[in-house]
């Protein structure tokens, strides 16, 4: 990652960012984490057949960029992200938690 001090810019080649592996309650998420200042920018994969292991109720912005995934939200809500959609939620607005079928690419902004 290249930091301008000046504009407190970044520039991320994800390609040489490490992963790190989180078990889901079934399959897993490989995470390639950075971050600028208190925003933490992530580029996620989850497997096929991935569920969350807990409800979050932190905020993100999620971008999906390959496959689909449904987060259900605690009320019982559902939300289907497909390539090119996103959805934003704040802190502690709506606990949720996700799973994806046949695995999803993402880009999140927390």
């Amino acid at each position: 990652m290249i930091i301008d001090p000046t504009y407190k810019m970044a520039t991320t080649n994800w390609s040489q960012v490490p992963e790190e592996r989180h078990e889901g309650a079934t399959g897993f998420a490989l995470w390639k984490t950075t971050r600028v200042g208190d925003t933490r920018v992530r580029m996620v994969t989850y497997s096929p057949n991935y569920m969350a292991d807990h409800w979050c109720e932190k905020g993100h912005i999620i971008l999906c960029l390959e496959g689909s995934m449904t987060t259900e939200l605690k009320d019982g809500r559902t939300i289907t992200l497909t390539p090119g959609v996103s959805y934003q939620v704040g802190d502690g607005a709506d606990a949720h938690r996700t799973f994806s079928s046949e695995g999803v690419k993402l880009f999140i902004v927390d």
